[in-house]
């Protein structure tokens, strides 16, 4: 038996696998403290992609009749770094792109963002978190000085009087962690859930919030407000604790109830509520998701309910506080190690000198050597095949196609590559349109390190041999390195890279000099920062202070602008997007495991606007907007709002729909809300 973690979300659930016969079952760990032996549907049928008849097992190259062939792995290999080679000889290192992904391990990303500035020399990687919790990300640290997550444990929202939810349907999409709410309410806490939709998350909460797509920044001004109106914030807290308050005080003070409500939909009543709820509250916890954060406003909605959680003196207290609860399973390892454009390993930022200094003498290069920021994600993507973008790309760990915003458009241009390469474990949509398809290993047979959602740095044990024909990412980044000459060699042993990340982000923010896999094994995981092998590792942060120059954090005045996309006459209805219990992601892994039920895309609507347009459960409508349709069942609820439809992600069509504006600070793009217009 072979204890290791579920290959989805960031709860990275404890599981074991064991062989019995010629089948790989999933068992309990119940002693791992995150889920306690608890699975959801997913992570139960985690296996279901062992031996599936779609699984690749060779190289594919795409012949001159646009059809792909086999080849083995030298062939394939000296096919990729010839053509990489080319490239980079005629357009300068930048035409070569990488992009990964936030399911990657530790090891991977690190090992990734190596490749691509030592052996590529290029600037231009990115990965699939930016569109994860960026704009959550990019809030802490103008706040606190860091970007963790969670950063506290995540059994501590059982001992929280309140808990607010802002955009997080985590019944759902995290099952197992919906237990601590149900503690939470047993022993007389109260949950708050604001969601466009009444979810199943929602029907845990004692109080929900149902606000206009896009208007949660607006919520947030009007409960600050109010808390202030009613005296009830921390004065002795912000004046020990905290810098630039008084600003942002000034700032809401014209954000009266009336006002957010015309603007957010959500009564003065509930209003009221929410902030007599928190100004009564001693433990007060404010975490945000998805639904707040994937919004050209994203950076300012969290920083704004950041504000709230400052105001009231909970952040650093003991079960209260800001969290943001990380949707990828490692989003929060997977930027900090240097597969984010603007990053180097440890948090390290690229452009700062002695960061350039301190990793370049752990790769053995010199500082000059290593290229500059690149371009985020949806821009790298956006650039592809263009006279000034890159002219190839190679993508570990991501299905674009059908994840990124405005998809058609991003279609086109992975089709305006020269060359175009895939790693990954079956032909995705996006493996499907590339040149060089390589096939790679999946979770359970590899070793790696995740980062979950609470900074918990956890071991993944091998527990099967791959595939005849698989090999590793790691095994591709060496293969293409040795055949571009790269001035360093590229490890293959996860062990041996992941003590070379400890070096490189030793004395970052990021530290994880202290971990060891021995040690992730003996403590169940272990906290970063961890800057030394006696260090306990840091399950809390900011109990003392924050990793500022001042060691107060800094208040963050911000204004609502709504959405990129306001709805008008031709496009009256907010679409949003999001997730269901049986799918994950672009669905690649879990609409191939036939005990997940796959009920294909659908459009959510409440009974007012079905009966408006005509439509019936379960017939075809058609959302449109201005960059695509999709054509899908109706799906007839009277939880959802009347002004808004929802479409899952996970199939091909969602995306073609979403809007591309970017969030200036994250680079986040506005999956959440745009205007659309639907018929039956």
């Amino acid at each position: 038996m072979t204890r290791t973690h579920c290959p989805y979300c960031s709860l990275q659930c404890g599981m074991a696998l064991e062989r019995v016969g010629r089948t790989l079952e999933v068992q309990a760990w119940p002693e791992f403290p995150v889920n306690e032996g608890a699975l959801c549907r997913k992570g139960w049928t985690a296996t279901g992609l062992r031996g599936h008849r779609e699984r690749l097992t060779t190289p594919l190259l795409r012949g001159a009749d646009g059809e792909f062939r086999p080849a083995d792995w030298e062939e394939a290999l000296d096919h990729v770094a010839s053509r990489l080679r080319s490239l980079r000889t005629a357009h300068g290192n930048d035409a070569v792109a990488v992009f990964g992904g936030g399911g990657l391990t530790n090891e991977k990303a690190y090992q990734l963002g190596k490749f691509a500035r030592v052996a590529l020399g290029t600037s231009q990687i990115d990965y699939n978190g930016r569109w994860c919790m960026s704009s959550a990300a990019s809030a802490g640290n103008r706040v606190f000085g860091v970007d963790r997550g969670l950063p506290f444990p995540l059994a501590d929202l059982e001992r929280a009087d309140v808990v607010v939810l802002v955009g997080s349907n985590l019944a759902e999409t995290m099952p197992p962690a919906a237990r601590h709410l149900d503690r939470l309410r047993e022993r007389g806490g109260r949950v708050v859930v604001l969601d466009p939709r009444r979810t199943p998350t929602a029907e845990r909460a004692d109080l929900f919030l149902q606000p206009v797509p896009g208007t949660d920044l607006a919520v947030a001004l009007g409960v600050l407000h109010l808390l202030d109106a009613a005296d009830a914030l921390d004065d002795a807290y912000l004046a020990e604790r905290v810098e630039g308050f008084d600003a942002v005080l000034r700032s809401v003070a014209s954000w009266w109830p009336e006002r957010v409500e015309r603007v957010s939909g959500v009564p003065v009543a509930e209003l009221r509520a929410l902030a007599d709820l928190l100004a009564s509250s001693p433990r007060v916890m404010v975490l945000t998701a998805r639904g707040a954060e994937q919004h050209a406003q994203g950076t300012d909605t969290v920083l704004a309910w950041i504000n709230i959680a400052l105001g009231l003196g909970m952040v650093g207290r003991d079960a209260a506080g800001y969290g943001c609860l990380t949707g990828q399973g490692n989003g929060q390892g997977g930027r900090e190690h240097g597969q984010k454009a603007d990053q180097l390993p440890g948090y390290r930022m690229i452009d700062d000198p002695a960061a350039r200094a301190h990793v370049a003498g752990v790769w053995g290069v010199e500082p000059d050597t290593l290229p500059g920021k690149g371009r985020s994600a949806y821009e790298l993507l956006d650039a592809l095949g263009t006279s000034e973008g890159p002219k190839a790309m190679l993508v570990f760990g991501s299905n674009i196609v059908v994840s990124a915003p405005n998809a058609t458009r991003i279609g086109e241009r992975l089709d305006a590559l020269d060359l175009l390469v895939v790693c990954d474990l079956v032909l995705s949509e996006t493996a499907a349109r590339a040149d060089v398809v390589l096939p790679v290993t999946q979770w359970a047979e590899e070793t790696g390190t995740m980062t979950n959602l609470e900074g918990r740095v956890l071991l993944r044990r091998q527990a099967v041999a791959p595939p005849d024909g698989v090999r590793s990412d790691l095994e591709v980044l060496a293969g293409l390195a040795e055949r571009l000459d790269a001035p360093v060699p590229f490890s293959v042993d996860p062990a041996e890279i992941f003590a070379e990340l400890g070096r490189a982000s030793a004395g970052g923010v990021a530290d994880y000099a202290g971990i060891t896999y021995e040690r992730i094994e003996a403590e169940h995981g272990v906290f970063w920062p961890c800057p030394a092998p006696a260090h306990p590792g840091t399950p809390r942060l900011f109990a003392d202070g924050f990793p500022t120059p001042s060691g107060r954090a800094r208040a963050q005045v911000v204004a609502h602008r709504g959405p990129a996309e306001p709805v008008d006459d031709d496009f009256p209805v907010h679409l949003t997007t999001g997730r269901v219990l049986a799918q994950y992601q672009s669905g690649a892994q879990t609409r191939r495991i036939r005990a997940l039920p796959d009920d294909g895309v659908f459009v959510e609507m409440h009974p007012m606007l079905a009966a408006r347009i005509g439509a019936v459960d379960g017939a075809p409508v058609v959302v449109r907007t201005r960059r695509g349709e999709l054509k899908a069942p109706a799906r007839v609820v009277a939880t959802v709002r009347p002004d808004t439809v929802f479409v899952p992600f996970h199939w091909v069509g969602a995306n073609r729909l979403t809007h591309d504006a970017l969030d200036p600070s994250s680079r986040m793009p506005e999956f959440k809300v745009c205007a659309a217009a639907v018929s039956a």
